[in-house]
């Protein structure tokens, strides 16, 4: 028997890589004959790094930058030396689990140090850019990360905004002039999982942002401020990119990686499987097990266990989804490729004790599944 592990990660609670050893020990217990393939996954956001580094054999580097707060930090980032590719992670700069709850400010985090890696790529002699996506702790439309480019972003003042996406309501000059000429010879491929608009009751805001601590008042005012900066965006590279699919990606980033660095986008785990050749190992596989935090309706816009099952079913492997939690219209996702998804929860359990325990429940459904497997095959 052949399985392939591709989970992607569990927010707050496990690595890609962490989840699919789970998962594999619990397998290995009641199918110890089985061929387990432990392919960690990423749809842009946190984990998507690692995903690809093994995949491509790129070296891992480290650069100093700002977090989502303005703190210093060291975030890691890939460089392919062969084919001047790198390798560059929103998450790793700007991700919602480098800060606590209680740090979460939608209104004020800030993109700039994703320019700060984008930079140090440049500087290493990059061609070629992939630019992952997800994971954010932030809602600025990627307004810090023009301005670690180089950029100006001024209010009437003339003065220089202060980080975070509410400053962008007063926004009276957006200035490119600065903006690293090395930009305009480079190649840009954003990875993004989720195909929402920059704007509106899907947008960034409004879906994205009460996770990133955004009130109800916060979301309205921020939805402000980006309907605001996309005029000015508008106005200076005379093309307007509001409702692109995916703009609303990661606060908005996926408007700035078309309109500034004109970068394609495409649904981050489209691109993280062929990287990793994933259609080779369902070539050979029996089944598929996959997982994340949470399986919902919203997963169908470009999440992990989706993109798996849908390649999945082309090769005519069922799909099994472990899910934290099976939110609304998760039933959804049997129309997808989905052959069965299961929550991890074994009784009521307080959110904390979920996290902790995410391991352990993730190799106790991975056992159950294992056995029926084998009731199945008799």
């Amino acid at each position: 028997m052949n399985i392939v592990i591709a989970p992607d990660s569990f927010k707050d609670a496990l690595s890609a890589r962490d989840a699919a050893a789970a998962i594999a020990a619990g397998l290995k217990r009641e199918l110890p004959d089985a061929i387990l393939h432990q392919c960690p996954m990423g749809d842009g956001g946190e984990g998507t790094l690692d995903a690809l580094l093994a995949a491509t054999g790129a070296e891992r580097r480290t650069a100093s930058v700002q977090d989502a707060l303005g703190r210093e930090a060291t975030a890691a980032w890939g460089w392919h030396e062969a084919s001047h590719t790198a390798f560059v992670e929103l998450a790793e700069a700007s991700g919602l689990q480098q800060l606590k709850r209680d740090e979460r400010t939608a209104l004020y985090s800030t993109t700039f140090g994703v320019g700060q890696l984008i930079t140090a790529a440049l500087d290493a002699g990059a061609r070629s850019l992939v630019l992952t996506l997800g994971g954010s702790a932030t809602n600025d439309a990627g307004a810090g990360m023009l301005a670690a480019l180089g950029a100006r972003l001024l209010d009437s003042r003339g003065q220089p905004l202060p980080p975070g996406g509410a400053a962008l309501c007063d926004l009276a000059t957006l200035d490119l002039e600065g903006l690293d000429p090395r930009l305009a010879s480079l190649e840009v491929r954003t990875a993004v999982d989720v195909d929402n608009p920059l704007l509106g009751s899907h947008g960034a805001s409004a879906v994205f942002g009460p996770q990133k601590g955004a009130t109800a008042a916060d979301v309205e005012r921020l939805d402000r401020a980006l309907s605001h900066f996309a005029d000015h965006a508008a106005d200076a590279l005379g093309e307007d990119f509001r409702e692109l699919p995916g703009a609303g990606a990661a606060g908005g980033m996926g408007f700035a990686a078309r309109a500034f660095l004109g970068a394609t986008l495409r649904p981050g785990i489209e691109l993280v499987m062929d990287q990793v050749g994933f259609d080779d190992l369902l070539a050979e596989a029996d089944w598929v097990i996959t997982g994340e935090g949470q399986l919902d309706g919203q997963s169908l816009s470009g999440k992990t266990p989706i993109g798996i099952a849908r390649r999945a079913e082309r090769f005519g492997v069922p799909t099994v989804v472990l899910a934290g939690r099976l939110g609304e219209q998760w039933q959804a996702a049997f129309e997808h490729g989905v052959t069965a998804a299961f929550a991890l929860a074994d009784g009521p359990i307080t959110l904390d004790d979920a996290l902790a325990r995410c391991a352990e429940l993730l190799s106790d459904r991975a056992r159950t599944l294992a056995r029926l497997w084998e009731v199945g095959t008799r």
